[in-house]
């Protein structure tokens, strides 16, 4: 049985000849999208509220997935008349659950399109699109032996999915201490879990700030809800004001490496990098053209310049509706700088360039 998607795999390369222009799984992906390993997709098996404005998806992914760390987000792409719109979602289920399934919590904005679609008016049996697991807030390898996770609203989201990663290793464990803050109780998402975790388990403290009734949750707090915050490898998601309190308190200490922070918000694309790979040829393989592109180029623009259709949405790095595979070749990440090279990778045409001769399913 282990061998039986390669197997898969090996017939649909041997017999795409039948098929050209198109590929087999375009036609495996009218019969169900899940089959379909060209553009992945998930298929939800179960919605649970979690707040009043929260729910967490359930997703049985197909063949196109590829795994994530936990911490990571996942880009989500959901139809809503007759468009798809992307939007990124930290997954909150451990990477490796024996089910295979996929879970995301979803908290709907206020005023938001997509989220309050996804949160209160999507149904089991419902299918995403699904984008590749990206994001580097995740825990290394190695684990410190004390950990300190700091969030506030649906910051927590991430985080969960790392406690969850953590739940699920054998001894030993870290010594985990969570400082949450909400609004309210009745709005602090995996609260019941968290706090029934903190009874079950003796590495890991839970503690709840509710800011209605107290003041928001500052950095002056750490000496007594965590007096030995100074010696834990610290990890932090919430709003921007709280992350940059943090930051700075962080930094005064003399400590902002043991600091890792993750925003809700695009990262900003790096400026041309004299010293980065150059750039190279682009081979578009459905349409058969070509074009050379530089370094700074991305690949969404080189692609319209040589008269390639290419997708797109935001043309900013959000919205994911640019993604197409990666036959061949090394791209770097516009943003990052980060190279990959990873052959049937789903690709940000708009935030990615080539670094050297680089071929595209499109």
């Amino acid at each position: 049985m282990p061998a039986l998607p390669a197997l898969m795999g090996s017939l649909l390369t041997a017999t795409s000849w039948l098929t050209s222009p198109l590929v087999p799984d375009d036609y495996l992906g009218l019969i169900d999208p899940l089959l379909d390993a060209r553009f992945p997709a998930g298929r939800v098996t179960a919605v649970c509220p979690e707040t009043r404005g929260a729910t967490t998806l359930t997703l049985r992914p197909g063949r196109g997935w590829s795994g994530h760390r936990a911490g990571q987000y996942l880009p989500i792409g959901v139809e809503m008349d007759g468009v798809r719109h992307w939007r990124t979602y930290s997954l909150t289920s451990a990477p490796d659950r024996t089910d295979g399934l996929l879970t995301i919590t979803v908290k709907a904005a206020h005023g938001g399109r997509v989220s309050p679609h996804l949160a209160h008016r999507t149904p089991p049996g419902a299918v995403l699109r699904l984008g590749p697991a990206q994001g580097e807030f995740v825990l290394p390898d190695r684990l410190p032996s004390r950990i300190l996770f700091v969030t506030a609203g649906s910051g927590i989201t991430p985080v969960m999915g790392m406690l969850r990663a953590l739940m699920r290793r054998r001894h030993p464990h870290p010594d985990v201490v969570v400082l949450h803050s909400a609004p309210r109780a009745q709005d602090s998402i995996f609260s019941g879990e968290l706090r029934s975790a903190q009874r079950q388990l003796s590495w890991l403290s839970y503690d709840e700030h509710h800011t209605r009734s107290h003041r928001r949750l500052t950095p002056g707090a750490l000496g007594r809800l965590c007096p030995d915050w100074r010696e834990r490898e610290s990890w932090a998601c919430g709003p921007a004001a709280l992350l940059d309190s943090l930051e700075d308190h962080w930094e005064s200490a003399g400590l902002r490496e043991r600091l890792h922070v993750e925003r809700f918000q695009l990262a900003p694309v790096l400026p041309p990098d004299p010293d980065a790979a150059p750039g190279g040829r682009v081979l578009f393989t459905r349409s058969g053209a070509e074009i050379a592109a530089d370094a700074s180029t991305p690949l969404l623009a080189a692609g319209e310049l040589a008269g390639v259709p290419m997708p797109y949405g935001c043309r900013r790095g959000i919205c994911f509706g640019c993604l197409v595979p990666l036959t061949y070749g090394r791209v770097r990440d516009l943003r990052t700088g980060d190279i990959s090279d990873r052959n049937g990778l789903l690709i940000q045409t708009c935030v990615s360039a080539a670094a050297g001769p680089v071929s595209l399913d499109v």
